[in-house]
């Protein structure tokens, strides 16, 4: 099982970014997707959730209304896209998959498998 994530990169406070992170080795329909974020000197954090059919979406209250999380199943691929970013979104952001997550969506243990992670840096 791989998890490629990219679309990292350093972005002005105000700007945007989208991550993607490719998926293979499982049937990638019969997972959820999430995102995790780890800034400098902190744990690693839940940022957003999408169940397999899209019925489920979940999000850390700091990002609602800026962050949204989608998927393309086609392209066994998961999305990030962060807008209005502020320099406390600054982190390493990891994408990881699980077979399901009823209502442990935001912990890392509910998911099987992780990205290597890609860097967002936000300047003020």
């Amino acid at each position: 099982v791989q998890l490629q994530a990219s679309g990292g990169g350093l972005v002005q406070a105000g700007g945007s970014l989208r991550l993607s992170c490719t998926v293979s080795g499982v049937t990638f329909t019969t997972y959820a997707t999430a995102w995790f974020r780890q800034a400098p000197g902190k744990e690693r954090e839940f940022v957003a959730a999408h169940s397999p059919t899209g019925r489920r979406i979940e999000y850390i209250d700091s990002v609602k209304g800026r962050f949204t999380i989608s998927r393309d199943n086609a392209l066994n691929t998961v999305y990030l896209q962060m807008n209005s970013l502020k320099p406390e979104d600054t982190a390493v952001y990891y994408c990881a998959i699980a077979r399901t997550f009823g209502t442990a969506w935001q912990y890392e243990s509910t998911y099987s498998f992780w990205g290597q992670g890609t860097l967002v840096t936000v300047s003020s």
